[in-house]
């Protein structure tokens, strides 16, 4: 061995020491095998622990070979710890894959005799029943310490019974099966222990059956299930359980993940932070470096809270992992980088330590020593000269994270300053008696006394809020009576009431935006949802290419098959961010330009993410189809394109505009595809297209992407939805008619194969430039304006009454743009 690397080791670590003495033939042989350096994969892990186990059939002896084995594995990643050859990311993911093979090991072992006693367990349904096991805390999260305990909950999929000649119920069979687990891993022998087993987690902790069915936790979870626990299984993870296992994943994510922002968390946060801080106040814990001021639990309470409030909205905040959630926030905006930087520097730096403190004798601790040659071992491993050079350090990390968590959540919502009466009563005074009446048949209408009564509570406690900001608008009354449907829009969710309580600020924007924009009330009181958005967003305009992460980075965290959680996911993205350009233009009034710009970026994202998830499902079951020259489409060669008309052609959206799309291709239309559902090109981008609409206008309860109109395309309704490219320019240069010249002006190809757009670009350049005949042109432009003006006009009746058409009648918009058009044309 490395004499000067062993003696860093061995002052480290009593338990190091122990380890040597008892097992040192071992050692020297993973020292000449050169394990003591390198790192290992799970695999790696899985494969030694199978091997050391290997043909072991007595209970002893297996129980001897794995404790032995993870005293080896002790004694190198303490090793590698204390001489800097590793981190912490690194150490804990190989203590968790030990623990995750230990339990499959202790698992399969178990299983043998409970079979050879009871027979096979099966369910009601005849399938064979697993146990389940899951791991919470951090091994679920794969975050292990050296000396951890490891926190379970074993289940099952149904009830049933076993088969053999003692036969037992599923249940007890699954519960023979843990305890025996437990006990393999837990007991304590001559050798040690593997790991401690703690499975107080589970439902109804220690009082209850150790194994609980698919159907029992479920129920368990909506009946009884606490916020803690929800807090709890934010880290929850399959061990071992198979696709059995899976499905009670997802069936707990609904649980813990609320699908929209769920602002009601925050009262139990509260109470929870107020906890910790009386903890940390009442018990002399100030050298526990978990549990004390600035400790790891202080980080993590952090990033899980962000987790409960927004995970269900914001699907990238769902992982298990405290550091990779952590980075997260500081992406999605909830966290400043500086504050990332800051928590992530502390985590690491805490966790460096408390593999210290632990690796002096294997010990679940998490307190700084007293004990001078204690001390002088966590100065080896961390490398400082002195106690009070360590503990600078320490405490100067442990502010950072105190005042990020001391900030975290308000203690409690701050009153308005004047009382109930008082805000009544000068609200009594700016409202006119229809006003006045609307309020009292809200209050004391239907609808109020259908609400569960802790609604009706905590609409009463909002109604001052709403008040107190309402009374300091210029146009009170006004915003009242726009801001009512809102209000009974989601009082049967009072999380969007408590939202609004909780943040002041967000409030007295709602107000100035209900006043200045009819259309933003209106949205939000479809779509209660957008709430979550306004709440965090910061109303500066999107730029193309946050607008492009954002979305990409949504959509790769869903299956390609899951196909209403795509569409969620776009219908949120285009309505959110329009909200955020609407918020802009209304708030930081940007300049007119720069929100058509920014509304026809929101556009041409979703029609290119649209694009491409409808051409890969149809890709994955027909296979890819065939060009023109023989090449076989891809991901990358799609052979199709999206042109945009109208105002998206001419990057002049407005915020309720549909769009205007042609589709073309550049496939052979005979060809086959090369999938195993074979279809011919032709079929292929038919089906791209009608997939594409399904997925922009399907109408949902959160409402459709957007209104699509392809009536454009050649031969307008009475022609095929999707085109080849070389009929479309046939079409444009034999039969079009002018006004199809006219409207190829706003044109312009948004989303596809580049080089097929850059052919489409040159085909609309040459049609455009054609010569042609000034008066013809002029005639026809003034026959197709004259036409629409007599169909979209204000007719002889409005204008009797002054009535102006701001786009279709004389001298309205469209005029401007059929002169510009006219131009084009004729010059």
């Amino acid at each position: 061995m490395n004499a000067e690397q062993l003696q860093i080791t061995l002052r480290s670590s009593q338990y190091a020491e122990h380890v040597l003495e008892l097992h040192r033939t071992f050692l020297e042989q993973d020292f000449q095998l050169d394990r003591f350096t390198a790192h290992l994969s799970r695999d790696d892990i899985f494969q030694t622990v199978e091997q050391t186990l290997e043909g072991i059939e007595d209970e002893a002896t297996w129980m001897k070979s794995l404790r032995i084995l993870r005293a080896r594995l002790m004694f190198r990643w303490i090793w590698q710890d204390a001489n800097q050859q590793t981190d912490v990311v690194t150490l804990t993911r190989e203590l968790s894959d030990f623990a995750d093979a230990s339990i499959c090991a202790a698992k399969r072992f178990a299983l043998g005799p409970l079979l050879a006693k009871h027979g096979e367990p099966l369910g009601y349904s005849g399938e064979v029943q697993d146990l389940i096991v899951i791991g919470m805390g951090k091994l679920g999260a794969q975050e292990l310490n050296l000396s951890s305990d490891i926190d379970l909950i074993f289940a099952f999929d149904e009830q049933g019974e076993t088969q053999g000649r003692k036969s037992i119920d599923v249940q007890q069979f699954c519960i023979l099966w843990g305890q025996k687990l437990i006990y393999l891993l837990d007991h304590i022998t001559a050798d040690g222990f593997v790991f401690r087993v703690d499975m107080r987690l589970r439902p109804w902790g220690d009082g209850s059956a150790l194994a609980i069915s698919h159907v029992a936790l479920e129920k368990y979870l909506i009946q009884h299930g606490r916020e803690w626990e929800r807090y709890a299984w934010i880290k929850a993870r399959i061990i071992s359980g198979g696709v059995h296992g899976e499905h009670l994943m997802e069936m707990t994510r609904p649980f813990v993940f609320r699908r929209y922002v769920d602002y009601s968390a925050f009262e139990a946060m509260r109470e929870m932070k107020s906890m910790i801080e009386r903890e940390v106040a009442r018990r002399n814990i100030a050298d526990d470096i978990k549990l004390g001021a600035g400790g790891i639990r202080e980080v993590e309470f952090i990033v899980q809270v962000f987790q409960l409030i927004y995970g269900g909205s914001k699907r990238e905040l769902q992982d298990r992992q405290c550091l990779v959630s952590l980075h997260h926030l500081g992406q999605v905006g909830l966290l400043t980088p500086e504050a990332v930087v800051q928590l992530e520097d502390a985590y690491l730096f805490l966790r460096r330590v408390e593999h210290a403190i632990q690796a002096l004798n294997d010990q679940q601790t998490q307190s700084l020593p007293h004990d001078p040659e204690l001390r002088q071992r966590i100065l080896d491993t961390l490398h400082y000269p002195t106690w009070d050079a360590f503990l600078n350090t320490l405490n100067t990390k442990r502010e950072k994270v105190s005042e990020q968590f001391k900030h975290l959540i308000q203690d409690e919502i701050t009153a308005p300053e004047q009382t109930d009466t008082q805000l009544e009563q000068r609200l009594a005074e700016v409202l006119d008696d229809a006003s006045k009446n609307l309020i009292y048949e809200f209050w004391h209408g239907n609808a109020l006394k259908k609400l569960p009564a802790k609604a009706v509570q905590r609409l009463k406690d909002f109604w001052p809020y709403l008040i107190e900001a309402i009374l300091q608008s210029e146009h009170p009354q006004l915003a009242l009576m726009r801001l009512m449907p809102l209000v009974e829009s989601v009082m049967r969710r009072t999380v969007y009431l408590v939202m609004l309580m909780e943040s002041r600020g967000a409030m007295q924007r709602l107000v100035k935006m209900a006043t200045v924009s009819p259309w933003i009330c209106e949205e939000l009181s479809q779509y209660p949802v957008l709430l979550d958005e306004f709440l965090t967003m910061d109303f500066g305009l999107p730029t193309r290419q946050d607008l492009e992460d954002s979305l990409r980075q949504q959509l790769l965290r869903i299956e390609l098959d899951q196909v209403e959680e795509q569409m969620q996911v776009l219908r949120l993205f285009k309505k959110s961010n329009v909200l955020t350009v609407a918020a802009s233009d209304v708030l930081a009034e940007s300049p007119l330009m720069k929100v058509s710009d920014a509304l026809t970026d929101i556009a041409e994202v979703s029609v290119a993410a649209t694009l491409q998830l409808s051409y890969q499902t149809v890709a994955k079951k027909h296979g890819y189809p065939q060009d023109v020259t023989g090449k076989r489409c891809s991901a990358d060669h799609l052979g199709f394109a999206v042109i945009g008309y109208g105002k998206l052609g001419g990057i002049e959206l407005g915020y309720g505009s549909d769009l205007d799309l042609v589709f073309i291709h550049s496939f052979d239309e005979q060809a086959e595809t090369d999938g195993n559902k074979t279809i011919t090109g032709f079929e292929f981008a038919m089906r791209v297209a009608q997939k594409f609409l399904s997925y922009m206008t399907t109408q949902t309860l959160d409402g459709r992407v957007y209104e699509i109109d392809t009536r454009l395309r050649p031969s307008g309704e009475a022609g095929l939805l999707v085109t080849s490219l070389k009929a479309f320019e046939q079409y444009q240069l034999k039969n079009a008619w002018l006004w199809e010249h006219q409207a190829l002006v706003r044109a312009r190809s948004i989303a596809g194969e580049p080089e097929l757009r850059e052919k489409f670009e040159a085909i609309r350049c040459q049609i455009l430039t054609q010569p042609r005949d000034e008066a013809h042109v002029r005639a026809e432009v003034l026959k197709m304006r004259q036409k629409m003006k007599d169909h979209l006009g204000s007719s002889n009746e409005q204008k009797k009454h002054g009535i102006f058409h701001l786009k279709q009648d004389a001298g309205g918009i469209v005029d401007i743009e059929f002169m510009a058009q006219y131009v084009v044309l004729a010059w």
